[in-house]
């Protein structure tokens, strides 16, 4: 698999197509990722459950996996708790918490609280681990942040509900929670997780969980076989479904694998929140709901603080020093919109 192969180059560093390349994969991953929501509204619409097209889609990506689980199986002897807490965390966590929250809060209001992760792992680094980050990265996420604001327009619909709140915090800390069990294994150097066999692992587990919360056997099934409205036009309910699965999960994870390995972490972060402005940059384009001039400013300012946090040269012990690239790439995985 070229995957595997780019991967195993990237262990020994990032190779002669420096953090360019590496940033051109981040953000064909973040598009990946952005069109989930093109694809799960209409089916959402044509009938399924929010929580049975999570289902359907995690399931679907670990099925894919699945021969990638069979080719690292040693990892289910040797990791058992980090495949258990990654799965729990970046799969099933980050899943449930923020479709539990869209039922209580605003949907623009789950989403910014969401990708506070960013903002969230820069403090877990400085503060936690106490390394050093650079001022650069953190202005860069602090203006991602704002303009995200304007892009999910937070201000439309506030409702204070306590719980609510809580609950996409807890989504938002599930995104920062892979970053740390990640770092677990940074010490092992050639014994260290495959990456790309603990993605399969947790999609495994986050499957397993989100069988018991989402309960597909009450799925109405026959929407799959029929065909959802798509702004106007009839497409295949399943043509959607393999979009979800192949592309906006399986793709978007590898080419996040990747590309993580050449950028450092507080770039994956901020590129993160890329997603919200592609996820309605895709719903203007595909499902015709129009932005507002605040959304595209707000979508501007995101992009001027991934460039300036990709930008920024690290100081002092190298931006893998605070959280190990090796192991960061697995931040992809936990993506809910």
């Amino acid at each position: 698999m070229q995957a595997s192969q780019g991967i195993q180059e990237s262990r020994a560093g990032h190779g002669s197509r420096g953090p360019g390349f590496g940033l051109g994969l981040a953000l064909l991953s973040a598009v990946a990722f952005g069109g989930s929501g093109v694809a799960a509204k209409p089916l959402i619409e044509a009938g399924l459950d929010p929580l049975h097209v999570v289902w359907l889609r995690v399931a679907g990506a670990a099925l894919v996996m699945l021969p990638v689980a069979w080719r690292h199986r040693s990892l289910a002897r040797d990791r058992p708790a980090l495949l258990a807490g990654f799965g729990l965390l970046a799969v099933a966590g980050v899943q449930a918490c923020y479709f539990a929250a869209l039922s209580r809060i605003p949907v623009g209001v789950a989403l910014l609280i969401e990708y506070l992760a960013p903002a969230l792992v820069l403090g877990w680094v400085r503060f936690v681990q106490r390394k050093p980050v650079t001022r650069a990265a953190a202005f860069g996420v602090v203006l991602a942040v704002g303009g995200l604001a304007c892009v999910v327009e937070v201000w439309a619909g506030l409702g204070f509900d306590a719980f609510g709140l809580l609950l996409a915090l807890g989504a938002a800390c599930c995104q920062v929670g892979y970053f740390v069990l990640s770092a677990q294994g940074s010490d092992a150097g050639d014994d260290a997780p495959h990456p790309l066999g603990v993605i399969a692992y947790g999609l495994l587990v986050g499957t397993a969980v989100l069988t018991v919360v989402a309960r597909p056997w009450g799925m109405d099934w026959a929407v799959l076989a029929g065909s959802a409205d798509l702004d106007g036009s009839a497409v295949p309910a399943w043509t959607l479904l393999g979009w979800i699965v192949l592309v906006a999960t399986v793709l978007a994870y590898i080419t996040g694998v990747v590309s993580v390995r050449r950028l450092s972490p507080q770039v994956a972060g901020v590129v993160a929140c890329l997603e919200a402005v592609i996820a309605t940059a895709l719903a203007w384009v595909v499902l015709g709901e129009h932005l507002s001039a605040p959304q595209i400013a707000g979508g501007a300012v995101v992009l001027v603080g991934a460039f300036i946090a990709q930008s920024a040269k690290p100081g002092g012990p190298t931006a893998g020093d605070a959280v190990p690239a090796s192991e960061t790439e697995l931040a992809r995985s936990g993506r809910a919109t």
